[in-house]
């Protein structure tokens, strides 16, 4: 799949809002998409069922997580992710890239090496090459496949970013001959740069120049302002490919996502579902709900009675009410599956919006809602 044009197909834009198709040999993404976090091979607290009923085409895996536990001899067993995990449509894999910054105090980086890591499971130590970390995501099997890339936390200091770009672009490269163009596989490349607008520029034109089947956008979601990420987006998106799909990393809320559409962004990821699911946060239609809230004690409403999901309005907000505050698995089930669903309707909203050519109007309209 490496290269051909048949991997994505821009279907229509409006200003910067892009409709799209990618086509995988498990199956087409319409973007914008949003691909809903199995970190561990499951999206925390829902049924594999219940994800196909929501409607998402497409969800993410984590390298490192799966690396270290089952492991590649379960993974080879299994057949694969999808196989282990009865997933049948496409899986991206995160490289283990944001390991790179999040466990920052278990490792170290070796341009030559990689980035050797302590587990942090039982403190064994752990090289992750760009060559190692393409032969996992080989064997776990995805259908999208993401470079290794040093992805360094939040700040101004330029000369950090800048050493991290040229890590990266090494391993980007390192990455790609790995790869050699596996077959119905795809390979993204990561922009780096942090806050700074000339090294975005700067890391994508070498990424352009090795070549990739879509270009990510990481570095974003570590903690700076929605504006500056979109400040980011707005000196980036319009240097980068037309006919190459646009991957944002790690984002993010509905206001998140509306903002980075608006600005070319095709392919979005994020925990917020399931891990606001877990704490009785609901994203819905009217904006965000605190099920922990007392207000919503005795009323026998459903959260959403617009959703699709029909099982999803047995259910009162009294009754999550109850279920949250006594810290029942249930609510963190009923929730985090009403948020994943939410995030898909948006989506086709989103792209339902494009191609009638009024989503400069449902932009405003939502804008503002889920801050």
């Amino acid at each position: 799949m490496n290269s051909k044009k048949d991997f994505f197909e821009l279907i229509k834009t409006v200003d910067q809002a892009r409709l799209g198709k990618i086509t995988t040999s498990r199956g087409t993404i319409d973007t914008p998409a949003f691909m809903p976090v199995g970190t561990q091979g499951t999206v925390k607290g829902i049924f594999v069922e219940d994800i196909l009923k929501t409607g998402a085409q497409i969800i993410l895996g984590n390298t490192y997580h799966l690396f270290l536990r089952p492991g590649l001899d379960i993974m080879k067993n299994a057949g694969g992710l999808h196989e282990f995990m009865n997933w049948h449509k496409p899986i991206l894999t995160d490289s283990g890239g944001f390991q790179i910054m999040s466990l920052s105090k278990m490792r170290k980086i070796d341009k030559k090496i990689g980035a050797i890591f302590s587990s942090h499971i039982d403190g064994k130590k752990i090289i992750l090459s760009p060559e190692k970390s393409i032969q996992i995501q080989k064997i776990i099997n995805s259908d999208i496949l993401m470079v290794l890339d040093e992805c360094p936390r939040l700040t101004n200091e330029k000369k950090i970013i800048s050493n991290a770009i040229d890590v990266s672009t090494e391993w980007a490269l390192r990455s790609k001959k790995e790869f050699n163009n596996a077959k119905k596989k795809a390979l993204f490349g990561i922009v780096q740069g942090g806050l700074f607008n000339d090294l975005r520029i700067q890391s994508l034109e070498k990424l352009l120049e090795i070549n990739f089947d879509g270009y990510a956008i990481g570095g974003l979601a570590v903690g700076e302002k929605q504006d500056e990420m979109f400040s980011v987006l707005n000196g980036i998106t319009k240097r980068m490919p037309i006919k190459k799909p646009r991957y944002l990393m790690g984002v993010g809320t509905p206001s998140d996502i509306l903002g980075a559409v608006n600005l070319g962004i095709d392919m979005f990821d994020c925990v917020i579902p399931t891990r606001s699911g877990r704490t009785g946060l609901a994203y819905t239609w009217e904006g965000k709900i605190n099920l922990r809230n007392s207000k919503y004690k005795k009323d026998k409403s459903p959260l959403d009675i617009n959703t699709n999901l029909r099982d999803l309005k047995k259910y009162s907000k009294s009754y999550l009410n109850h279920l949250t505050n006594t810290n029942e698995i249930l609510a963190s089930m009923l929730i985090s599956l009403h948020n994943v669903n939410f995030y898909q309707e948006f989506m086709r909203k989103i792209r339902s919006e494009i191609k009638e050519g009024t989503f400069s109007a449902f932009y405003k309209k939502y804008m503002g809602l889920y801050k």
